[in-house]
């Protein structure tokens, strides 16, 4: 693990495993994953251009995306450093071999401790918001994950989330639509939240076969030690991810 400080202007982004073929780490919140209609700095560019920096290396850099994060959210990401490597960790998100655990603070407590929840989800691409709809509705699709709540405080729950397919903003839907709209949610949960508050949402850890070595390798990322998120021993939050 470690920390490059900016170079050239770019913002410092920690790195939690990289060899030849991939790089893992943590996406800063509030930074676009790609570029977007905002033309600001997006991590894709971040880390093009801070490899080329790092190895000197001439020429254009190549970094494959195989996930995505929403804007405001943070935490652990891989990026593939060959199109071979983008290929077989796009084949390991398609055949579920790919992990995805979230953790989350949610306002309110879900019914059950754990469960699972299916739900088809339809995005609006002009609002750029998702909504559950009835299943077989034309274009909807198939969304699961599983949670635990790890625990309660104050009128909020912390909960694990095993993301199980990767829908846009599918976390924050299906929980806003049970009631428990994530804290800082401004899309899904305006009514219960205050204008400028972060969304806890945290990508806490992505693990995958290694497309070459097929070693199993995860990369785990805590979220910062503040409200809402310091309501819980940081303890729980590494016993949810081990």
């Amino acid at each position: 693990m470690a920390q490059h400080e900016s170079q050239n202007g770019l913002p410092s982004v920690e790195i939690l495993y990289e060899d030849n073929h991939l790089l893992g780490i943590v996406k800063p919140v509030n930074v676009p994953v790609q570029e977007d209609a905002t033309g600001d700095l997006d991590l894709l560019n971040i880390l093009k251009e801070d490899v080329k920096l790092r190895y000197n290396k001439p020429g254009n850099v190549y970094m494959g995306l195989v996930h995505r994060l929403d804007r405001p959210v943070g935490g652990a990401m891989v990026f593939a450093k060959t199109s071979k490597s983008a290929s077989r960790l796009s084949e390991s998100v398609r055949s579920r071999s790919f992990r995805k655990i979230y953790l989350t603070v949610v306002h309110g407590t879900l019914p059950t401790s754990q469960g699972r929840l299916t739900d088809t989800l339809l995005k609006d691409e002009k609002s750029n918001t998702v909504s559950v709809v009835r299943k077989g509705t034309p274009g909807g699709k198939e969304a699961i994950l599983d949670y635990t709540v790890l625990g309660t405080s104050g009128g909020f729950s912390l909960l694990k989330v095993d993301l199980l397919t990767g829908r846009s903003h599918q976390i924050r839907v299906q929980l806003s639509s049970k009631g428990c709209p994530l804290y800082g949610d401004q899309k899904y949960g305006a009514s219960v939240n205050k204008p400028g508050q972060q969304i806890a949402l945290w990508s806490a850890l992505v693990g995958f076969p290694h497309p070459t070595t097929k070693e199993d390798i995860q990369l785990i990322s805590l979220p910062p030690q503040s409200h809402p998120w310091n309501l819980w021993a940081q303890e729980l939050q590494k016993q949810a991810v081990r």
